[in-house]
């Protein structure tokens, strides 16, 4: 199958925030926020009493799908709040909201995403860390109108109950059929043994993923 052709996304101006300079201003103004009354009552006598300022938010660009996104987050936004409950900085909902928020502790698979063409969940990496990255969801996977064959293959094989686990199974064997288009059953139940499927639909899973391998 040939390679995804991706338009060039809008220059955007780079921002320079880094993770440990967001999480450093967090750091200072929490400790002058707890310093300063102390100050004041210890220097009555000073003129004023310098306190620094946190940093609630910060803007940055994100590249999804192709398409750059300029959202304002906390420190603490994971990237899968900002899929799917964040706006963009004109007021656009990002609306992405393929990957599923379910266990939100990293176990279930069920928000996963790639980043840089490998596998993550979106709900344990923080915002601020996807920056300068390439991170594609289950809705970038098709080409137009044109589904992926994993896709393809999970709509031919009845390979969901529930469908709330289905997008994540869908972007990792996606990303397992990326690095390795001949997989063995067992190689596809390691590559696929970071999502759960709590109705239990895994033989059609796997027979999805085996019937997709042989169309790419």
């Amino acid at each position: 199958m040939a390679d995804k052709k991706q338009s060039a996304p809008e220059k955007v101006e780079k921002t320079s925030i880094s993770r440990r300079n967001f999480l450093k201003g967090v750091g200072t103004g929490t400790v002058a926020a707890a310093v300063a009354p102390t100050v004041l009552i210890g220097a009555e006598n000073a003129a004023e009493a310098q306190t620094g300022e946190a940093i609630t938010s910060a803007t940055i660009q994100l590249d999804i799908n192709a398409k750059m996104y300029q959202v304002e987050v906390e420190p603490r936004t994971t990237l899968l709040t900002v899929l799917r409950d964040s706006s963009d900085t004109s007021g656009n909902r990002v609306d992405l909201t393929g990957a599923k928020l379910i266990c939100d502790r990293g176990e279930c698979g069920g928000c996963t995403v790639t980043v840089d063409n490998k596998p993550v969940y979106a709900c344990m990496m923080l915002a601020i860390d996807a920056q300068g990255k390439q991170i594609t969801t289950v809705e970038g996977l098709a080409e137009g109108d044109t589904l992926h064959p994993v896709q393809e293959a999970f709509i031919q094989h009845d390979a969901m109950m529930c469908g709330f686990c289905t997008p994540g199974f869908i972007v990792s064997a996606a990303s397992l059929l990326r690095e390795n288009q001949k997989p063995t059953l067992e190689e596809i139940k390691m590559g696929l043994s970071g999502n759960t499927c709590r109705c239990g639909t895994y033989p059609f899973i796997f027979d999805a993923v085996e019937t997709a391998a042989r169309k790419m």
